[in-house]
């Protein structure tokens, strides 16, 4: 009873917000003895995979806000993140945040020209960097100095540690980075209250089930994973965050860790699609949760068909065979996922739907000129949201461009149908303007080829115009045993259909590190298309 009744608290404290959850739960009697969070690696001599309590996590981060205080961290300082470990990321994170300041958290992947010029960019105050990624940026001129590491930092005195900042609900709180499709990525700013909003409301709802023993397999410095800290924290779950999140990496800690939850993008869900997961204990998951780009219906097909859950019954409530997997998109500039969408073995509702959206976002389609587009017409999807984020760091001019008419518009090309379901069909860059009112959608293309070639794990279809036309190249990722000689041109042009299927050039099998990805798994297609249309078809 007690944590159903501290969940309300928390929905209805004006002070909450993502600066300060920890100190907000631990104001309102949590139990400090109660779970705090589990990391893959070692923290502070605190074995890997050994949960911290809460009084624990708090005491690791009060110890990095002295050590930070001391070096002169002061509110709305921006400090770079730049670390591999889960742990890294999420205690500066919540260390920052408890001074005031800006964390601003990297993927560790970023090459490292690229995560010098995006600290640069920041114009922030200092660096706290691994010793790895210390190491990369050692030949480059950041601009500001380098603090220290993430595990320098986890030996300050607790006890010398400030009081809490007290956040207003238009601090800023915390900078993410998109993926970085195009070279540096933009800096994705949002406020105290603004990534907190989703996960307000969400603590006014029942707590779902898959939501009280989680395993995070986002990447660590993403807003995701700053958004399921901050809600395990409030709904008293436990959370284990991995580091890397691979598909044998997140099968494997599945099996030792028995999640009820398991919380990821797409790209994790291709990735587990090529084992068989008949071969893996995984019954101890009710759900997949998936944000970011909505994921294939062959990938979900398979998730949905092991693990288990509780439904209710005559009898009572009952377990049975077969899991949830609850599909959306978002983005780190939307806050949280915008639209939801809940699959189980016996729904068929695919071809890309991604669903209603939250009872806290406002959602439209809209023509170029801005204007609501009407049922079954494709357009530009607009989002306002109290969970958006607040603009791209030092680049005014890119955070208005997004802007039009009161919506941010996400680069998303959508429709609704006549029931307010919406549909998503590609990124808009990705896409190709075919001519006579004719657009061709890479992504919904790939969700078709995966549909019709049940001996194809992954696909990625390039669509480019050229001098000579439209052409499109389907590369393909087989699985295990899938003759890599058979011609399977006809069903692939078949499933393409008629007008995609008429500018088809080639069909090529594909290893998956054949395919260019950002640091977060999405497909470089800009990339793709520049090395296709230079090649001679084979």
């Amino acid at each position: 009873m007690r944590s159903r009744g501290l969940r309300g608290e928390l929905a209805t404290d004006e002070r909450i917000g993502a600066g300060n959850v920890l100190a907000r739960v631990l104001a309102h009697g949590a139990d400090p003895a109660g779970p705090g969070l589990t990391f893959d690696t070692a923290v502070d001599g605190h074995p890997a995979e050994l949960p911290l309590t809460l009084g624990q996590l708090d005491e690791r981060v009060a110890a990095r806000a002295a050590w930070l205080h001391e070096r002169g961290i002061k509110p709305r300082d921006p400090v770079a993140v730049w670390a591999t470990a889960a742990a890294d990321m999420v205690l500066s994170y919540l260390a920052l945040t408890r001074l005031g300041a800006i964390p601003a958290l990297m993927n560790g992947r970023l090459r490292p020209e690229i995560a010098a010029e995006y600290i640069r960019r920041l114009r922030g105050v200092g660096v706290l960097a691994d010793d790895a990624h210390l190491a990369l940026l050692a030949d480059h001129d950041l601009g500001v100095p380098v603090l220290g590491t993430p595990a320098q930092a986890g030996t300050g005195d607790p006890a010398a540690a400030p009081e809490h900042y007290r956040h207003h609900a238009d601090d800023p709180v915390v900078i993410t980075h998109t993926s970085g499709t195009t070279g540096v990525p933009k800096a994705v700013l949002h406020s105290h209250a603004s990534l907190f909003a989703a996960t307000r409301h969400l603590l006014t709802m029942p707590q779902a089930q898959g939501t009280r023993r989680i395993l995070n397999a986002l990447p660590a410095p993403h807003t995701a994973t700053v958004l399921m800290v901050n809600q395990a924290l409030g709904n008293r779950a436990e959370m284990f965050l991995l580091s890397d999140q691979g598909g044998e990496r997140v099968l494997d800690a599945i099996q030792r860790w028995r999640p009820d939850g398991v919380f990821g993008f797409s790209v994790t869900w291709a990735e587990l699609a090529r084992f068989d997961l008949a071969a893996y204990d995984l019954a101890s998951v009710s759900l997949w949760f998936n944000t970011g780009d909505c994921s294939h219906e062959p990938h979900v097909r398979r998730l949905v068909a092991v693990g288990s859950r509780d439904v209710l019954t005559r009898e009572g409530i009952t377990r049975v065979p077969g899991s949830v997997f609850i599909d959306g998109l978002g983005s780190s500039e939307m806050g949280h996922s915008m639209f939801h969408i809940t699959h189980r073995a016996d729904t068929d509702r695919y071809g890309r739907c991604v669903g209603r959206p939250y009872q806290f976002a406002k959602v439209a389609v809209l023509t170029a000129d801005g204007d609501p587009a009407p049922a079954g017409e494709v357009g530009w999807l607009g989002i306002d949201s109290p969970s958006l984020f607040r603009g791209y760091w030092n680049d005014s001019a890119t955070t208005y461009r997004f802007r039009q008419r009161g919506w941010y518009l996400t680069g998303d090309l959508v429709y609704a149908d006549a029931e307010g379901r919406y549909y998503h069909l590609d990124r808009a860059v990705d896409s190709v303007d075919a001519g006579d009112g004719r657009r061709f959608y890479t992504a919904l293309s790939e969700e078709r080829v995966l549909a019709a070639c049940p001996d194809v794990t992954d696909c990625t279809v390039v669509i480019a115009s050229g001098a000579d036309g439209v052409v499109t190249d389907v590369l393909l990722e087989l699985a295990a045993g899938a003759d890599p000689a058979a011609d399977r041109t006809a069903r692939v042009r078949a499933a393409l259909g008629p007008d995609v299927g008429a500018t088809l050039r080639r069909v090529v099998p594909v290893d998956s590190a054949d395919i260019p990805v950002t640091v977060t798994g999405k497909v470089r297609k800009v990339v793709l298309r520049e090395r296709y249309l230079t090649e001679a078809p084979s």
